[in-house]
């Protein structure tokens, strides 16, 4: 599906806030409030925006530390079970199955060196896990949520 640069702008609007009224995009995109709501539908409905979040500080959370950990597997068998202890651990953002010497990279972000090194552990632990390299985030320069146009 083709998108617009009135599209476009609508996008990085809402992408800025996702909870900006579509009378307000209209004042900046000079359309009516109906021809944004319909062009608002339509990107919805066309899967260009996929879900609207509320993003946490991870701060106010208390969950002050990142890290990004390389996995490698013994085998593809054993994703499978891999993917189940993934999916249970509120404390993992993003899992990519990804080339090269290691077959995952996971994101996490937990409270302290204490926690993340519970979750290291249960992840040494799963059959199947030969090998980790874990990077620990010192600081964030840049973190965009979804990529921009």
């Amino acid at each position: 599906m083709l998108i617009d640069e009135t599209d476009k702008k609508i996008i990085r609007l809402l992408q800025e806030n996702s909870r900006m009224s579509a009378s307000d995009i209209s004042k900046k995109v000079y359309l009516s409030v109906s021809a944004v709501s319909d062009r608002i539908r339509k990107l919805e409905r066309d899967g260009i925006i996929k879900e609207y979040t509320a993003i946490l500080s991870p701060e106010k959370m208390e969950k002050e530390l990142s890290a990004f950990i390389l996995i490698s597997l013994k085998n593809p068998q054993v994703s499978e079970h891999f993917l189940q202890f993934v999916h249970g651990e509120n404390d993992i953002l993003s899992c990519f199955y990804i080339a090269g010497e290691f077959d995952y990279m996971i994101k996490i972000v937990t409270k302290n060196t204490n926690t993340m090194t519970e979750i290291l552990n249960r992840i040494k632990s799963i059959n199947g896990v030969i090998k980790t390299n874990t990077m620990v985030v010192l600081n964030n320069e840049k973190n965009h949520h979804t990529f921009l146009l």
